[in-house]
């Protein structure tokens, strides 16, 4: 996001940087008591502060996943479209990638085919790589999806790997759920992933951690970093302790903020730009956009960035099911958005009008 993060990260940060002596970092032993209380508090999930393991990226966490609890040669599933280097973690660690596809509804929903989904299952697959919110399509899957996910991935062996670093950012009308917290069974074969650094606009600061309740999977998830994956860093660690501590307000504002500017994006587009479609996400600061309706002469991505000098994401990084697709991230001031939304709006009356 463009904002600046809360004041109290700021403040922290200053402090930690005039003490001016950066050597190696030790975890400071509140805060893994501040995250297991804090996912008490948000979603109604009893985590142990001994379950937590810290990161240096929840990237690096699917990776791990991949390396600890899939031998090469076996597979990894995932949902398309999806977050790029989700789709490609798989193959790093020299698995078959094998996907599930969104379906895409008329009404520009998407939903879980289960059938498919098993189907979309070998005896080769060992991983099931969920993203929940999902990024890019903003789905907040619902118990009754998430509990449907975990039967079929119990029931067959697969380890759940859930990147949830979306789960701070959901709108009015929908409720995160940890897919680990819905029974002792499943949490015995999830590793979740989350992190401040969405929710707080730290990304760059590289904190995150994974929640693994079962004692083997944590050996195993610790056993893949082999030396190469470090330790996190001191002022990533710094800096969620206090946005965990004293950032609620911000993130208050934060999520009134981004409805706000998820309700104008709506609206534009369907007032304004009949010719692309757009769902109001569920969660996330991303927009989902498709394009394929406006029969544009080049990649829709392509397409705004020469005619209109904005910045979007092309969906075909997405995997099958994001041609003519673009992303769009509205996690910035108004009047940017706004401009962002007008100049499309030229290349495209300039186009199609």
């Amino acid at each position: 996001m463009d904002f600046r993060s809360p004041e109290a990260v700021i403040q922290a940060l200053t402090r930690r940087v005039e003490h001016g002596v950066f050597g190696y970092p030790v975890e400071p032993a509140e805060l893994k008591e501040v995250i297991s209380a804090r996912l008490l508090e948000g979603f109604a999930w009893t985590v142990k502060p001994e379950e937590i393991i810290f990161l240096p990226g929840v990237i690096t966490g699917f990776h791990l996943a991949c390396a600890a609890f899939a031998p090469p040669g076996s597979a990894a599933l995932v949902q398309t479209p999806v977050y790029p280097p989700l789709l490609h973690a798989p193959e790093t660690s020299g698995l078959e990638r094998q996907e599930n596809e969104l379906v895409l509804l008329p009404d520009g929903q998407y939903e879980i085919d289960f059938d498919s989904f098993e189907e979309s299952m070998t005896d080769k697959t060992r991983v099931f790589l969920l993203c929940n919110p999902h990024n890019p399509v903003g789905r907040v899957f619902t118990r009754k999806e998430l509990e449907r996910m975990a039967e079929i991935c119990l029931r067959r062996n697969v380890v759940i790997c859930s990147d949830e670093i979306h789960c701070d950012l959901v709108y009015h009308g929908h409720t995160h759920l940890p897919i680990a917290s819905l029974s002792p069974e499943t949490a015995k074969r999830t590793v979740t992933l989350m992190a401040p650094s969405k929710t707080f606009n730290i990304a760059g600061l590289k904190f995150s951690f994974a929640v693994v309740q079962d004692t083997e999977l944590a050996r195993q998830f610790n056993h893949a970093r082999r030396g190469l994956v470090g330790e996190v860093n001191l002022l990533g660690m710094t800096a969620a302790l206090a946005a965990y501590q004293e950032g609620q307000t911000w993130l208050n504002g934060l999520i009134e903020t981004l409805e706000s500017n998820r309700k104008f994006l709506h609206q534009f587009v369907r007032n304004e730009l009949p010719w692309l479609k757009m769902v109001c996400p569920e969660g996330t600061y991303l927009a989902w956009l498709d394009c394929r309706g406006a029969s544009l002469p080049q990649n829709a991505q392509e397409f705004f960035l020469e005619k209109a000098k904005v910045g979007l994401n092309d969906g075909c990084a997405f995997g099958r099911g994001g041609d003519g697709f673009v992303r769009l991230n509205f996690g910035c001031s108004r009047p940017i958005l706004a401009e962002a939304l007008g100049r499309m709006k030229v290349a495209l009356d300039g186009q199609l009008g």
